[in-house]
């Protein structure tokens, strides 16, 4: 009898020291929940890999409209344009800074051009000249050697009806890369000479007749982007929201392009 009273005021006891919810704990441990998250997201998108996505098709076919890709920070070191919103009170100068090689996909802000973000490929580095005659790309006074891989045909995210050839590139470094050519005698195949300044490069879509870049000449075009500007270099694509009825050769499933997923591009 005596143990069955024991148990008893055992279990009343343990009952009694089961806590009470608090709705003000509750919320106060939520927001530092939430709070750490949005630091660690500050934090890995700042200085480790940021977030982008493919808005137009300027990197063809490289990179597809609809792409998610990730962004080494690290890769050129740091500084205001590194941090989302590019903070005016930040340091321009870059810290850790380092070079981008010939043919690095780079991501870019152009403070000259509302501070949007661009991507395209390095094509040119201090010191060079660049020169596009007849369709082809001259570096240092040498066409750079392409290979027609193949004719497409697709729809393109605006609707037109695109008819193109795709050369795969070799650059003067061994890098190689596809690109699009809708014909030699675009607006921007054929150039003059242009010799990049010191801390500052040349920059090419891959997709060379639908590409607004450093080919243009006159007021309010992207000319030569200078280092500072520089985010990081673009190594994966995550994931894509491409629209797999634009008809070109790449692996899609109920409407999911597969094809495009966790894809490098180096």
């Amino acid at each position: 009898m005596s143990e069955q009273i024991a148990d008893k005021a055992t279990k009343k006891e343990a009952g009694d020291t089961v806590p009470k919810a608090n709705p003000k704990t509750d919320g106060q441990a939520l927001l530092k929940d939430i709070g750490i998250i949005v630091l660690f997201y500050l934090v890995f998108t700042t200085f480790g890999w940021g977030a982008f996505h493919i808005p137009s098709s300027s990197m063809e076919p490289t990179l597809e409209v609809g792409d998610r890709i990730f962004v080494s920070k690290l890769a050129y070191g740091y500084n205001r344009y590194s941090f989302p919103f590019d903070p005016s009170f930040m340091f321009e100068d870059k810290i850790l800074s380092d070079t981008p090689e010939r043919g690095d996909v780079v991501v870019f802000t152009l403070p000259y051009k509302g501070n949007v973000d661009f991507i395209k490929r390095v094509i040119g580095l201090p010191g060079d000249t660049i020169q596009m005659l007849d369709g082809r790309l001259y570096i240092n006074g040498t066409i750079v050697a392409r290979q027609h891989m193949r004719d497409v045909n697709y729809t393109s995210y605006q609707g037109q009806d695109i008819h193109a050839k795709e050369f795969e590139e070799t650059l003067p470094n061994g890098v190689k890369h596809k690109i699009y050519e809708r014909s030699d005698r675009g607006q921007l195949d054929n150039t003059g000479l242009f010799k990049v300044p010191e801390r500052n490069y040349f920059m090419m879509g891959d997709n060379r007749d639908g590409s607004a870049d450093s080919r243009e000449v006159g007021p309010g075009v992207m000319g030569f982007v200078k280092h500072k500007y520089l985010v990081g270099r673009a190594d994966i694509t995550t994931f894509s929201l491409y629209d797999c009825d634009q008809g070109k050769d790449i692996g899609c499933f109920i409407g999911i392009p597969y094809g495009r997923f966790f894809k490098s591009l180096h």
